[in-house]
């Protein structure tokens, strides 16, 4: 009876001595809505450029999370396009990052048997995607010109509606 008191003890103070460890990594950053919009760095697949979205502040960004194999992000992309071009000149930036594992190959050869164009991004890490919580695509954030996370969009959605529109208009005010 004693041994076993004994061996409780020692896997009581282990099981102490382990949970008790201040040198535990930190907590990744999650991107939330009303709150600063997580950093990250993607690569352009036009020029291979690296951009940074703290970058980007003093603009209006929509950052959009797709790929090419998804049906609902295939019926967005038109409407993103529309936007993209209403947009031009104003302080606005589309960062659309494909997810699709075949990369630049994969997503050139979309764009040319469509005729649709984004402003394309990569992460072939995946870290943007994660720091911005993505559960499936499309999903879309939008982030006003301080570089706060405003509206998060899960789904499909029609970018060039009057309201998106008004409402995109509004956060450049």
């Amino acid at each position: 009876m004693q041994r076993i008191f004994l061996l409780f003890l020692a896997c009581l103070f282990m099981f102490i001595v382990a949970c008790s460890k201040t040198d535990s990594p930190k907590m990744s950053v999650v991107a939330k809505e009303k709150s600063p919009a997580p950093n990250v760095t993607v690569v352009s697949l036009a020029n291979g450029s690296t951009l940074n979205l703290s970058d980007l502040k003093g603009k209006v960004v929509l950052l959009n999370f797709w790929a090419t194999w998804c049906p609902p992000c295939r019926e967005e992309i038109p409407s993103m396009m529309k936007l993209n071009s209403f947009m031009a000149g104003k302080p606005f930036q589309m960062v659309a990052i494909s997810i699709d594992e075949g990369g630049k190959p994969t997503i050139d050869s979309f764009f040319k048997e469509t005729g649709f164009l984004l402003p394309t991004y990569l992460d072939v890490s995946g870290a943007s995607a994660k720091t911005y919580g993505v559960t499936g695509v499309p999903e879309s954030f939008l982030i006003d010109k301080q570089g706060v996370l405003v509206k998060k969009i899960i789904g499909g959605f029609a970018w060039d509606s009057p309201e998106a529109v008004s409402f995109i208009e509004g956060l450049m005010k």
